[in-house]
């Protein structure tokens, strides 16, 4: 699992608008990733839901929001537009980024055993330096504390 201080893995992933993102392009500012294990599940509607609500609180201070999960990128363009989500969506298929930042991992529900993403939120300077992790996010007012941390880390 990824560790304050820690790089974020170079990556190039599809984004929900058809588009490319790289690291290399979030690079130059602060950037907020968010690490969601499925579209339209009601804790990752809320979370991206909350993420987008406070991206204009984000944009000030100059953090990026990013969000990304193992969905193809259709299903995350109609889950956009379904809940108006203004955050960027990465669509990691091939699981590359989620496996190096060590989120992909065997999960268990009901006494079943299974992989899947271990929701995380990780926040980085211009350089790509993990400043602070959040694993196992409980979504509700997580935006909110991840804006907090942004703010006294990155505002002025």
């Amino acid at each position: 699992m990824i560790s304050v201080g820690d790089r974020c893995p170079d990556f190039s992933l599809p984004d929900d608008r058809g588009g490319m993102v790289t690291l290399s392009e979030l690079a130059g500012r602060p950037f907020v990733l968010f690490l969601y294990p499925k579209d339209d599940t009601s804790g990752c509607t809320q979370e991206a839901s909350e993420f987008s609500e406070r991206l204009p609180e984000f944009e000030t201070i100059g953090v990026r929001v990013v969000g990304a999960s193992p969905d193809p990128v259709k299903k995350h363009g109609k889950f956009r537009d379904k809940h108006d989500l203004t955050v960027t969506l990465l669509s990691d298929e091939e699981k590359s980024l989620l496996q190096a930042l060590g989120v992909w991992a065997e999960k268990s529900m009901y006494g079943r055993k299974y992989m899947g993403v271990e929701r995380t939120t990780v926040l980085f300077d211009a350089e790509g330096v993990a400043k602070a992790v959040w694993p196992k996010v409980k979504v509700p007012n997580h935006a909110a504390e991840v804006l907090e941390k942004a703010t006294e880390l990155f505002a002025g």
